[in-house]
Order: C-alpha cells, then sequence, then structure tokens
C-alpha cells in the first residue's frame, strides 16, 4: 500500500529548518535558517489538513494557494507547486523570508488552532521558490504581443516591482525611475541581511531587466527630472514611492548626537553589507560596535533595528516599548529570535527625556500600564507615577513608524490630492489619483505597511491601468472612425 503523504500532522511533528544558534548567527549577517531538504520539505508540507475552507489562503493578502501547492510539494510535483505559487506572488522567496507568517497564513492555520503547530508555510514556500531558481525554472518576462503603450514608475520597491512585472507581461513598455542606485526599495536598503540576503533582490530585478523593463537609478523625480516631463513621456503613471519620512517626538534631549532615525541606521548597515563605503558608518555615528544601544519602538521596524545593534557588536541592546509582549506590532517569532541574540526588552514603558551634554548618555523614561481599549480596540498605555527609571545609552535609535513626503511639494504637482494623514488620496475602484492617467499604489496609498500587502496592490494596480489603456485605445479607435 502506497504511503499517505497528506494528512500527516497528527503523526509528524512541525519542524522548521534547523537554525543557527544565536552565539554563532550574531557575529555575521547571513541568514538565520537552513533550506529544507527535499525529504523533510515533501514531509512537512504533507502535514496540511486539506481543510474544506483554507484560513491559511483568506488569511493571505495574495490569496496564495497555499494547500494547493503544499499537496504537491508533499506529492514531489515541486515545478508545478511554483507554477502554482508563483501564478498569485511576483516574490514568493522574498514573502516566505520576511512576511509575518504567525500573523497571517500560520497564525490562522486551523490544526495551529486544533493543537498539533501549524504547518511551516513559510519555510516551504521559500524553498519551493529557492528551487525553481536553482534549476532553471524561473524564466525571463516574454510578453505574447507588444502593446506599442509604455508606464512610468516611480519607486523600484515591491509595489512598483510587482505592477512592473504585470504590466511587462501583457506586453506594455515599462520605465522604473528610482532615486536610490540600486533598485528594491525597503527590500535593499531597509530589510537586513539575516532576514533577506539582497542577492535574492537582485535576482528579481535582473528578470525584470532581462525581461525589457527599464530601470532608471539615481532618478529623484522632482529634482532630476519633473513628474509633468514624464507623465508627457508615457501613456500613464504609476506612484509607488512607499514611505520614508520618520516619525519623530518632541521631548527635551531629543536633538542630542546619537539619536538616530531607524531608516538611516538600518540604510547604513544594509551598505555596508553590500560593500559600500559608508562615512557614517566608519567613524562610529552609525555604528553600534561597543555602545549601549536603546532602540525605541515595538514593531518590525524595531526589530531590525536591535538584532542589527547586536551584529555590529553593541556592548548592550535594549528595546523600550510602551505596552506589552502580547500588545506589540511586530512579529512574536521576531521578538523571540532577538532575546535569543541577547536583547533586553523593556517592556512598558515611554522615553520621556534624553540625557547628556552634546551626546545622549541615557533614555529617562516612565513604567506604563494598560488602560480600557481604545475605538481601535488596543489597550491604551496610561503613565504610572514616580515610576521614572533611565537607561543607559551611546545610541538611540527611534523606530516609531513612518509617514509620506509631501509629494504635491516635492513632485511640484499641486494638484496631486492628498489624505489628512498625506497619503496620496485615490479613487478606489480605479486606483487613480487626482491626476488624470496617474495612479498610486503601496504604502504611499495604505501607509507603512507588509511588503506582502504592497505586492498585492502593484498587481492590483496593474490590472487598473490595463483597463484604463485599453478603454483609451478603444476610445482613440472610434475617434478615428468617425
Amino acid at each position: 500500500m502506497a504511503e499517505n503523504k497528506l494528512l500527516r500532522f497528527v503523526s509528524v511533528p512541525r519542524q522548521m529548518p534547523e537554525k543557527r544558534a544565536a552565539k554563532a548567527r550574531t557575529h555575521d549577517f547571513d541568514e538565520i535558517f537552513a533550506e529544507y531538504v527535499t525529504k523533510k520539505a515533501e514531509e512537512q508540507a504533507g502535514r496540511c489538513s486539506q481543510c474544506g475552507v483554507p484560513f491559511c489562503q483568506v488569511h493571505c493578502p495574495l490569496q496564495n494557494n497555499i494547500p494547493d501547492w503544499l499537496k504537491m510539494t508533499a506529492e514531489g510535483r515541486l515545478e508545478e507547486a511554483y507554477e502554482l505559487s508563483q501564478a498569485t506572488n511576483n516574490m514568493p522567496e522574498v514573502c516566505g523570508r520576511i512576511c509575518p507568517q504567525d500573523r497571517l497564513c500560520e497564525g490562522n492555520c486551523v490544526i495551529e488552532q486544533s493543537g498539533h503547530g501549524t504547518v511551516t508555510i513559510g519555510a516551504v514556500e521559500k524553498y519551493i521558490t529557492d528551487t525553481a531558481w536553482e534549476k532553471g525554472w524561473v524564466k525571463p518576462i516574454r510578453p505574447a504581443r507588444e502593446r506599442g503603450r509604455t508606464i512610468g514608475i516611480v519607486g523600484a520597491g515591491p509595489a512598483g516591482l510587482a505592477a512592473a512585472e504585470q504590466l511587462r507581461e501583457k506586453g506594455y513598455g515599462v520605465t522604473i525611475y528610482d532615486r536610490y542606485d540600486r533598485a528594491g526599495g525597503l527590500l535593499t536598503y531597509g530589510i537586513p541581511n539575516f532576514k533577506l540576503e539582497k542577492d535574492i533582490v537582485e535576482r528579481r530585478t535582473k528578470r525584470l531587466a532581462d525581461g525589457g523593463i527599464k530601470i532608471e537609478l539615481t532618478v529623484d523625480v522632482g529634482k532630476s527630472v519633473t513628474l509633468a516631463k514624464l507623465r508627457t513621456q508615457h501613456d500613464a503613471m504609476l506612484l509607488a514611492t512607499g514611505v520614508y519620512k520618520a516619525r519623530d517626538m518632541s521631548a527635551p534631549g531629543v536633538g542630542l548626537a546619537g539619536i538616530e532615525p531607524a531608516m538611516r541606521y538600518l540604510t547604513a548597515s544594509n551598505r555596508v553589507c553590500l560593500g559600500d563605503k559608508v562615512k557614517d558608518y566608519d567613524n562610529g555615528t552609525l555604528n553600534a560596535k561597543g555602545k549601549h544601544v536603546v532602540v525605541i519602538g515595538g514593531g518590525d521596524t524595531a526589530m531590525d533595528c536591535v538584532r542589527t545593534a547586536v551584529r555590529q557588536g553593541a556592548k548592550s541592546v535594549t528595546c523600550l516599548y510602551r505596552r506589552d509582549r502580547e500588545n506589540m506590532p511586530g512579529s512574536l517569532r521576531e521578538v523571540s529570535h532577538a532575546e535569543e541574540e541577547g536583547v533586553v526588552f523593556s517592556w512598558l514603558g515611554v522615553p520621556k527625556a534624553f540625557t547628556g551634554d552634546k551626546r545622549v548618555t541615557g533614555v529617562r523614561a516612565l513604567r506604563m500600564r494598560l488602560g480600557p481599549a481604545d475605538a481601535s480596540g488596543r489597550q491604551v498605555p496610561q503613565e504610572v507615577d514616580g515610576s521614572d527609571f533611565t537607561l543607559p545609552a551611546d545610541l538611540v535609535i527611534m523606530a516609531l513608524g513612518f509617514d509620506p513626503e509631501d509629494l504635491p511639494v516635492a513632485f511640484g504637482e499641486r494638484g496631486l490630492t492628498v489624505t489628512k494623514w498625506g497619503t496620496l488620496k485615490i479613487d478606489h475602484k480605479t486606483m487613480m489619483t487626482s491626476l488624470a492617467g496617474v495612479f498610486a499604489a503601496g504604502d504611499i496609498v495604505r501607509g507603512a505597511s507588509l511588503v506582502v500587502w504592497a505586492i498585492r496592490d502593484g498587481r492590483d494596480v496593474a490590472e487598473s491601468i490595463h483597463r484604463y489603456l485599453q478603454q483609451r485605445t478603444r476610445e482613440a479607435a472610434r475617434e478615428a472612425a468617425e
């Protein structure tokens, strides 16, 4: 009788790929998990219960066909699994590495709810596509026909890259403009190597270039070229700039040297890992080596900062967050990794002032307690009188979130309408901005969010642009016939 390769969650325990010991991995920026061997990937994929209502798929922003490609992996049909995986996701190997699966697909796995431990969806997804690259199953984009129309995309982050791929597959000419010297946006300069090694991003952007997509780097729209000029060069435009403006706080001493925004710190670290010469890293400004580091914030960016500081050789690393562990916005898996690596979490603490003369020497904080929930359903932190304490700090990293830049001013387009939060205002049916033929997607519309949502938005806006250009083509044909 043939071995049953499915529904094995009762007999086979959950097992992630081998994770390097904390003492070993904190001395480099390599990824912390090994790859599954084929047998283990098939075994873990076979734990899927193939439930009638796949909550993993329901809670995936991309609606990935997770049970189906798990089934194919368990049965050894890996190339088919890859084809199905990439049909709904432009970067499955990226999502397999950096998605907070514990809050999305795996967090809603039926067998997890029944106490058997979730299927390792992210690790299997990563294995499928890494194998596809290795076997040569990932092919360059080859449109069936050229449509003779072009789209300009501002921003080479996940939303822009996903939209570019979808539009190129439909036969449009696509040019991406980005102000940085490498494509990838947050994937390249925001997320550390130990979560996403940069050759993973580079091979994706190379595939797009090999497929005929033009990627023009160090083009700062509004400075190097105006948006108005780009609009004359293309039949449609997509704004996918992301949000990079660091949120700040008002407190005594906030202007002291040694207090840095998270993205500036992470970008410097990523550039060093890429082999770039970074002056402010070399002179110690953005280097945590030998320092007491305090990171303020509780999201995934804060986790990236604390784990980067450990690898740079910090003397101590503390994460100061105003809520408790259960109420933090970041992935709890990332918290666990950080704790293994020696990060200390100071829960229920809020900074009130920064000590020091010219340079920061400490963070003065207050303890908090969680009060009643607000309209969002989250408990509101309340200060505890007389609970002052001070954390020593030679480097303070502010990971308080990101806001959009003032794009109407930056792009010289006063007609570009924004919301009260500064994000671009769009018609949510068409994803078009207040400027005709100019669309927007990703974080610049929804605010700082997950990479997987940016990919979803990029795919959706590509469909909207396609419909818009088809309509224009039909209108032009009617006018010509008249």
